[in-house]
């Protein structure tokens, strides 16, 4: 019996052991985190950037996405949701990262759809249709096409647009900015500033909440 109960108290002790050990390594590396993004503030945002929302408000989501992501494409209504509920206090601007194959078209394209003054509706038409045009991950483009004849986007103005290299540009520098801030995955959130301690959207709710809390500070 005393060695049964020897037995279970060193699985115990283990188990809490590793359990500590973990939750260290996690908190050492959400702090690493933390002090790398501060390091690397200006290439948070960028002046080219789409945003939504009041200029002046208090606090700035900044979300790399990927338009073929279907976990981006799940949490853009949440966010919007967070911006309803929080009525101009706070603005999304959105950064690039086209990790699907042939994504970057389809960040051209919305490009392009920002010139004709029609980005955030291409944006949600896409990801509205988004399973017609992605398959086994990859992007494709005829069927992108396809989901915007109709919506008014001037088509064939925008296959040209597609082409500026002002465009390319863009989508580069976000790019660049994404391996600065070690962004691995998309979505991936900043709010004013912070990164998220993990993904969820609890974790995205809470950063938004605690942002509103101080004022944006």
């Amino acid at each position: 019996m005393k060695q049964k109960l020897l037995f279970a108290l060193a699985a115990i002790v283990l188990l809490l052991g590793f359990f500590l050990a973990s939750r260290l390594h996690t908190d050492a590396r959400q702090e690493e985190t933390r002090q790398h993004t501060a390091l690397n503030q200006a290439n948070l945002l960028r002046m080219h950037s789409p945003t939504l929302g009041p200029a002046e408000a208090s606090v700035v989501i900044v979300e790399f996405f990927d338009p073929a992501c279907e976990t981006c494409r799940d949490f853009y209504p949440f966010v919007k949701e967070l911006m309803a509920a929080h009525p101009g206090q706070i603005r999304l601007a959105l950064r690039y990262s086209p990790f699907h194959e042939g994504a970057g078209q389809v960040v051209r394209l919305l490009e392009a759809a920002r010139r004709q003054n029609r980005y955030w509706e291409t944006l949600e038409t896409l990801y509205a249709s988004q399973q017609n045009w992605v398959q086994h991950h990859s992007v494709q483009l005829d069927q992108v096409w396809a989901a915007l004849q109709g919506t008014g986007l001037d088509l064939e103005r925008a296959r040209r647009d597609m082409e500026d290299p002002a465009i390319a540009a863009i989508i580069q520098q976000d790019m660049a900015d994404a391996r600065a801030l070690r962004v691995e995955r998309t979505p991936e959130f900043f709010v004013n500033g912070q990164p998220m301690p993990s993904f969820g959207r609890q974790q995205l709710r809470a950063l938004v909440q605690e942002a509103l809390r101080t004022g944006g500070n």
